[in-house]
């Protein structure tokens, strides 16, 4: 276990330490010092940054400016006094709800959620009804059904969305047809909120189906033909056998896959940048990205961030993981 043991401290324990110690620290503000330059015209005073002194300040220390909780309550994360604040002033629950929309974290969270708790069902539904479908077909048209299936897992994330992002556009296929059907020249899915929601999750579906796809048809294979023989024998119809047999026995197949997915869709971020709907759809993981980008990167806020994200992570994941648990040690006992 020795190997294992350093590879998680140094790849997993290790960065995790650093970004909750950057969390808690923030570059230290510039050494601002007045001069006084005079000229034939006259003399006038400026505030210049002493460079000197604001580099001895870094190097005493490197870690920043020690600020405990403040990014993580910050306007930019749990906004604690503006949710108090919009809490107080709203007449209900979705007024309250679109003032949270107003903050970036909540924001991207809100996204977030609605995207995980959506594509992972529907991934794992998608999933097993293929694997059923390719598993029922003569062997002689498996391997090419199979290979079709599995397209979408090879095509890579940021090139899958920017081909669907073309297709949507007005002059591409999809957005082409819809403005037909709808006899509505002027209709963009690019320009609703709604409808960009619509086709990241109906992207992440079509993305992810095929892992799950893999999985199931691999647990297919393992199915007891016997039982499914006593079943058939007994009158049972297909959908009884799917769902007394076959369901039961995929189960352990089912908590594996969700777990998996589960972790990457929180984590969804190409189909954002591929779409390039921040004005309409932004996650927890571009949050990051945009905090790490540009001219000035604020890597406090990014540390802030990810350690929130990873919270979240284990949240999310408790109820499977518990339940895992349970079923291990009924098996056991």
């Amino acid at each position: 276990m020795f190997p294992t043991l350093v590879a998680m401290l140094l790849f997993i324990a290790l960065p995790i330490v650093s970004v909750i110690t950057q969390s808690v620290f923030t570059p230290h503000d510039a050494v601002l010092i007045e001069t006084e330059n005079c000229n034939p015209f006259g003399c006038k005073t400026e505030t210049i940054i002493d460079q000197e002194a604001t580099a001895q300040r870094r190097s005493e220390q490197p870690l920043g400016k020690f600020v405990g909780l403040d990014i993580y309550f910050d306007r930019g994360h749990l906004a604690i006094n503006e949710l108090s604040t919009a809490w107080e002033a709203s007449e209900s629950v979705g007024d309250f709800l679109d003032r949270l929309n107003n903050l970036p974290l909540y924001r991207a969270l809100g996204f977030t959620l609605v995207f995980t708790f959506t594509v992972t069902p529907l991934m794992l539904a998608f999933g097993l009804l293929i694997a059923l479908g390719v598993n029922s077909l003569h062997r002689h048209l498996k391997g090419l059904a199979i290979f079709f299936s599995l397209l979408p897992m090879i095509v890579s994330p940021l090139i899958g969305s920017l081909v669907l992002y073309w297709m949507i556009d007005s002059r591409g296929v999809i957005g082409s047809a819809i403005q037909w059907l709808f006899s509505d020249p002027d209709l963009s899915l690019k320009a609703s909120t709604t409808l960009t929601w619509i086709m990241l999750i109906v992207y992440g579906v079509w993305h992810s189906a095929p892992f799950s796809f893999v999985v199931f048809y691999a647990g297919l294979q393992t199915v007891p033909q016997e039982t499914l023989e006593s079943a058939r024998i007994d009158g049972a119809s297909r959908w009884e056998q799917v769902r007394y047999v076959i369901i039961p026995h995929l189960m352990p197949l089912v908590t594996f896959v969700a777990l998996i997915q589960l972790m990457d869709n929180f984590r969804v971020f190409e189909p954002i940048v591929g779409f390039r709907s921040e004005a309409h759809a932004t996650s927890l993981s571009w949050f990051i990205f945009n905090d790490l980008s540009g001219e000035t990167r604020q890597l406090s806020s990014a540390s802030a961030s990810s350690v929130l994200t990873i919270i979240g992570v284990a949240v999310l994941l408790a109820p499977v993981l518990v339940r895992t648990w349970k079923d291990f040690a009924a098996k056991r006992a």
